[in-house]
């Protein structure tokens, strides 16, 4: 009776730490859905962020459970899944997402996760114990999704440009002060629902290493789903405010037409994968439609210093989540 209470505990204490985790990944990401509205000065900081954590939540109904399945069952053998492997893996992304966000550094939630899995699972069971068909999937998305914001973002600008050419300058700034309302909100959702469904899968995996759920349930139990994408807009409502200036004006300068064709051409993306089942960073696929956007007019609108730096993080965002979670996992063990 005393064993089955501890893991009873230890259960509800992981399941803790994932929420926390998908707090700090809307508290993180917000920037990515709410940056480019705010920097042009199309709303309120406040207003911005309450519409970006409601369109988080409400993601919920518009997106099935693809994302989920593949963190949960389709990049870690489940055999190998234990409270420690979760545990490093929580805490590998949590220690990432907060050094991160401490220096203003765009870097991605997602893949400070998947960094967090594999470094516990291979701690535990080597490389024999990843899957290797999801992760490589996970893996061509973080070429891919920067690349296709980058061409819908350009593409998006390229259209309007040619759309609008006989416009006054005063007449666009004020219809895309309307337009970009929606582009932000639909980047908003595309955001929910990715980055709900990556804590909802870790959950899940727990869950069916416990015994609470089965690998052949199709979709997580609903108390998972709805907690998760609470989490992930109760975190977006705090908002990330050093990765808002970086992802709103260092980058590029942007304007109403751009920020809405940077937002569309991220919402595409995400919405694509999403429909496809890949966990893919929002942070990855925004700044890929910024630079877009700025590149369309010229080369030299973008600042690639700025970008470059933020390309390292993103190299290092796998491995270093990984070995923190590698240490995490050996801590799990004598603490737990």
């Amino acid at each position: 009776m005393h064993t089955l209470q501890l893991s009873i505990y230890v259960l509800v204490l992981l399941i803790g730490i994932a929420l926390v985790f998908d707090f700090m990944n809307g508290f993180h990401d917000a920037a990515n859905a709410i940056a480019t509205v705010v920097s042009t000065g199309v709303l309120k900081p406040q207003t911005a962020v309450a519409m970006a954590a409601f369109f988080n939540v409400v993601a919920f109904f518009f997106f099935p459970t693809k994302v989920a399945a593949m963190v949960g069952k389709g990049m870690i053998d489940p055999v190998i899944i234990d409270q420690y492997v979760i545990f490093g893996a929580l805490v590998g992304a949590v220690s990432w997402n907060f050094l991160t966000w401490y220096f203003g550094i765009p870097s991605s939630s997602s893949h400070a996760l998947i960094g967090g899995l594999v470094g516990a699972a291979v701690a535990k069971a080597g490389v024999g114990s990843l899957v290797g068909k999801g992760l490589w999937m996970t893996v061509l998305f973080i070429v891919l999704s920067p690349l296709l914001g980058f061409i819908f973002g350009s593409l998006m600008m390229l259209l309007v440009s040619w759309m609008f050419v006989r416009s006054t300058p005063k007449r666009v700034d004020k219809w895309f002060r309307r337009l970009q309302l929606g582009s932000a909100a639909m980047y908003s959702l595309g955001h929910g629902g990715n980055d709900a469904q990556k804590t909802m899968g870790i959950i899940w995996m727990l869950l069916i290493a416990t015994g609470y759920s089965s690998v052949l349930d199709k979709n997580p139990p609903l108390w998972v789903a709805l907690s998760c994408y609470a989490a992930i807009g109760f975190g977006t409502l705090f908002g990330g405010w050093r990765i808002v200036k970086t992802m709103g004006q260092k980058i590029t300068k942007l304007k109403p037409v751009g920020g809405f064709c940077a937002e569309t051409g991220g919402a595409i993306t995400l919405f694509l994968a999403t429909s496809l089942g890949v966990p893919v960073s929002t942070t990855h696929t925004i700044t890929g439609a910024i630079v877009g956007v700025g590149a369309s007019h010229r080369i030299s609108a973008v600042r690639w210093g700025v970008a470059g730096n933020i390309v390292w993080a993103w190299v290092f965002t796998i491995p270093a989540s990984a070995f923190v979670a590698a240490v995490a996992w050996w801590v799990g063990h004598q603490l737990m």
